[in-house]
């Protein structure tokens, strides 16, 4: 019988949650499941592996839907965010369903099913996905496999002449990185095959990710041809460059719009990387303007509001002063990301979920006026949870409220400035929402100075 006491030890160190631990009959290892799969630790060397099963499985759709219908219906019954259901009797709701489920003959048909139920509570945040490999089967994988030049051609040239000829070139793009390629130029062939108004050119950059492409350049549809060898990108890296030109492009129509008085910021979503990425705005240009618009405009979500709003909330208490050189905040001499400048915030009803956070947070420090149209009113926060048969359910099962008490989830955030986007300005190159809030700060920053 041991004499010394027990003493914990971790065994593993993988991300994963953990579960199902079962030891070994001579109890030297341990097996559980992590994410799904089968793995094993060596108690002595604190190893893990993962198990390779190999096994066929008949699975009965008839009962399987039943378990998945049951289990979507369980799992929100036991963890809704409000017990009452937004008003609704959800065991009603289950009774009312259960025959459709029943007379369903697919998977989709069933998570459509599943979906139609959902939507009764009346919440956002919520669904049901298929399983990844459902999911993307068929579609050539993330992302696509057509190549991406970089290039955007004139529609009406096309549509009167037929000819692609090149309206802009995306920087850092695969045609501005290869050179060769203006606005202005035509392009006649892709790898010797000509291209025209019967030609799909998607196809011709068929599987040409990455792999050397020759274009046929021209000045103009009947002159000489010049060979330009461009390795075309794939949509995901298209997509970031295409954002990152027209974020540069809103810094740009801040900067003269505001005289070089005011900088500008975009957060895209609250992810990790978006974070990072104010971080980087905030540390160049923007450290040097009298003010900064901030805009969440079309921000999706996520998770990162509080340490967003930190970087404009924290205000240094004294000043550091290295010999030779100029004073600077304490905040931004330690390293502590700190932006000190007046700023306004840019909204409209596309932004979602953890910028609706970001923009209560924004208004409850005081940081300053919020500008555009209201937020979506979609503010609960949620996790997933699979489902037997692999899908995804979205869970929202945290309640948000200001800190006054006040429902968030269907109750947008307000701004102070009122200002709609019509349709179609941004083909007239303006916005009034970014007008209205430079327009807004200047007058701010003008009155503090009097």
């Amino acid at each position: 019988m041991a004499t010394e006491p027990a003493v914990a030890r971790q065994v593993t160190s993988t991300p994963g949650a953990k579960t199902n631990a079962q030891f070994s009959p001579d109890g030297k290892e341990v097996f559980y499941l992590e994410q799904g799969r089968l793995a094993i630790a060596t108690l002595d060397t604190r190893q893990s592996k993962p198990v390779a099963i190999t096994a066929e499985m008949d699975v009965d759709f008839r009962q399987e839907k039943q378990e998945v219908f049951h289990q979507a219906w369980t799992y929100l019954n036991d963890h809704f965010f409000d017990p009452e259901f937004n008003g609704v009797n959800w065991k009603a709701v289950r009774d009312r369903f259960a025959p459709h489920i029943e007379a369903a003959r697919t998977p989709d048909e069933e998570r459509r099913l599943i979906s139609l139920m959902l939507g009764e509570l009346n919440a956002s945040h919520m669904g049901i996905n298929a399983p990844v490999a459902d999911a993307e089967g068929g579609r050539g994988g993330r992302g696509g496999t057509v190549g991406k030049l970089g290039l955007r051609f004139s529609s009406a040239e096309y549509e009167s002449s037929g000819h692609l000829r090149v309206e802009s070139v995306l920087p850092l793009g695969p045609a501005e990185v290869a050179g060769g390629i203006k606005a202005g130029n035509y392009l006649l062939a892709v790898d010797g095959a000509p291209v025209g108004p019967h030609v799909n050119l998607d196809e011709l950059l068929q599987h040409k990710i990455n792999q050397k492409v020759e274009l046929s350049v021209s000045d103009a549809p009947n002159s000489a041809p010049r060979i330009v060898a461009v390795r075309p990108a794939g949509t995901t890296a298209e997509k970031e460059l295409l954002y990152r030109d027209w974020v540069d492009r809103q810094r740009a129509y801040v900067t003269k719009a505001s005289g070089g008085r005011l900088g500008y910021v975009h957060i895209r979503d609250m992810s990790q990387e978006a974070l990072d990425r104010l971080y980087l705005d905030l540390d160049t240009e923007n450290q040097v303007r009298e003010g900064v618009v901030v805009d969440v405009r079309n921000n999706t979500g996520g998770f990162v509001n509080a340490y967003a709003i930190d970087v404009l909330a924290r205000r240094s208490y004294f000043n550091m002063t290295p010999r030779d050189q100029s004073a600077a905040p304490s905040r931004i001499v330690l390293g502590q990301r700190s932006l000190e400048r007046p700023t306004i915030l840019v909204t409209n009803r596309h932004s979602l979920s953890d910028a609706e956070d970001f923009t209560e947070g924004y208004r409850a420090l005081k940081l300053g006026k919020v500008v555009g149209e209201p937020t979506a009113g979609w503010i609960i926060y949620t996790s997933n949870v699979n489902l037997i048969d692999g899908s995804t359910l979205r869970l929202p099962g945290t309640r948000i409220t200001t800190s006054q008490g006040e429902p968030m989830e269907l109750h947008p955030r307000p701004v102070d400035l009122a200002v709609d986007k019509p349709v179609g300005e941004s083909y007239q190159a303006r916005d009034s929402q970014l007008d209205a809030a430079i327009a807004e700060l200047l007058k701010e920053i003008d009155a503090r100075r009097k």
